[in-house]
């Protein structure tokens, strides 16, 4: 599923010298919309889900849905990257809240 852009939260990365979804993006398919300011998938179709944008994007307004195999539509997983961590939120399909706490190697 391609990641989805919250637009009340994107804020086109505007402390940064360039979107950092847009930087990040290994397919180079993150791309911030010159009218609106905020990022989007230029190309969702290509997307491999890698996450890359989701747990870089400061705001948190950039999600992945789980895909409908796994976890039907309103299933989503949410990371949140701190420093020497990294906390993974998953909404399961009824709405139930879990989050996983994993230490990484970032400072």
């Amino acid at each position: 599923m391609p990641p989805r852009v919250d637009n009340v939260k994107c804020d086109g990365c505007r402390n940064e010298r360039e979107a950092l979804c847009e930087l990040i993006c290994p397919g180079n398919l993150m791309a911030l919309d010159t009218e609106t300011n905020k990022g989007y998938c230029r190309s969702p179709r290509d997307c491999w889900d890698c996450m890359s944008c989701t747990k870089i994007c400061p705001k948190g307004a950039i999600e992945t849905r789980i895909p409908y195999q796994l976890g039907y539509y309103s299933a989503k997983l949410v990371p949140f990257t701190g420093t020497g961590k990294m906390t993974w939120t998953v909404v399961d399909i009824d709405g139930k809240v879990e989050r996983f706490t994993f230490r990484t190697r970032n400072k």
